[in-house]
């Protein structure tokens, strides 16, 4: 039914504009403005071609799980290119986290995942595959 569909994901957040600048300057995606006035919203295009939408709410709740996951070849340079621009790396419990803040995984799953949110509290993640 849907399989040819140009389907898309989209998470809501408290501050538009915090949002543009985290997701534009900090995490350095390309960001466009979509609407006016109360409708508002920002589309971040990713290199796979996919667009994510994201649109203010005032009873905004951050996301308890990721909603987004950014693929790397080495994430000790990102999570040190992270922690450059100002992003704290979480720290989940039952992970064993290294001094980074990166887990080690493997078995079948990403080799290596760290965790951070954005200004709204969203959690995202940055991991390198096997």
């Amino acid at each position: 039914m849907f399989g040819q569909s140009q389907a898309f994901s989209g998470f809501s957040v408290d501050d538009l504009g915090e949002a543009r600048r985290f997701y534009g300057e900090v995490l350095g995606l390309q960001v466009e403005e979509a609407g006016q006035g109360n409708m508002r919203t920002l589309i971040l295009k990713l290199g796979s071609g996919a667009d994510v939408f994201v649109y203010p709410k005032e009873t905004h709740t951050p996301a308890t799980f990721t909603i987004l996951n950014f693929p790397v070849d080495d994430i000790g340079a990102a999570v040190g290119e992270l922690e450059r621009r100002g992003v704290t790396l979480e720290r989940y419990a039952g992970f064993d986290h290294d001094e980074k803040g990166i887990v080690r995984v493997g078995n079948g799953g990403p080799a290596a995942i760290a965790w951070f949110t954005d200004p709204a509290g969203n959690v995202l993640s940055v991991l390198q595959e096997n």
